[in-house]
């Protein structure tokens, strides 16, 4: 069964539309470690559009340029990518292909016995479309120590709440700190005077 894990880069306020300025900085050998560990035995990556074209824009060329990120370059030639598009056209490199309804691609990797583990880098559209359809398993925030202040952000304005279950946390020496979240069942509702008892401050 397929394990559907979304990996993004995020400011402190909450941008995952990535700017060199303010990402780059932040980019040592844990992050790298991060990543690296994101795409560890990956069996598909699942893209939205945008984010397809900046990955095809770049890294057939740094393949082919064999420096430093040739191998990890490589290994997204490699691995068999599926794109969230109505396009009909090529999509320009080797195992790819495309989808028009994400979701139910989603559903049906995560239900594929053949599948184990499925990263979805960036691709925030595509990210909220699972997210509310219930078809993410692992949600990935590199979280950086800065505020944006503008960019698209994770969360879109909606009616409705995610809940979601800590599995993870670990601080970078640089201030990032990597969060391992899951979908979960939303905690019991409590009002201020199902609360007041905890702690409170006392007057003197």
């Amino acid at each position: 069964m397929g394990t559907i894990v979304s990996t993004l880069f995020c400011s402190l306020d909450g941008v995952v539309e990535i700017d060199p300025e303010w990402h780059f900085p932040y980019f040592d050998d844990q992050m790298g470690a991060a990543v690296t560990d994101d795409y560890a035995d990956v069996d598909v990556v699942l893209l939205g559009r945008v984010t397809y074209d900046s990955f095809v824009g770049a890294w057939p060329d740094r393949e082919a340029a064999g420096e430093q990120d040739a191998q990890f370059a490589k290994l997204l030639g490699d691995t068999r990518k599926v794109v969230a598009t109505r396009g009909t056209a090529d999509l320009g490199w080797r195992n790819v292909e495309a989808t028009a309804d994400v979701v139910a691609t989603a559903r049906g990797l995560r239900e594929d016995p053949g599948v184990g583990k499925v990263v979805v880098p960036g691709s925030v559209s595509v990210v909220r479309q699972l997210l509310a359809a219930g078809q993410l398993d692992e949600l990935r925030l590199l979280v950086h120590p800065v505020a944006a202040r503008k960019g698209t952000r994770l969360f879109d304005d909606g009616d409705e709440r995610y809940a979601l279950r800590l599995l993870s946390a670990e601080a970078f020496g640089t201030g990032v700190v990597r969060l391992v979240y899951t979908p979960t069942t939303p905690p019991e509702a409590r009002t201020y005077d199902d609360v007041k008892q905890h702690d409170m401050p006392q007057a003197e």
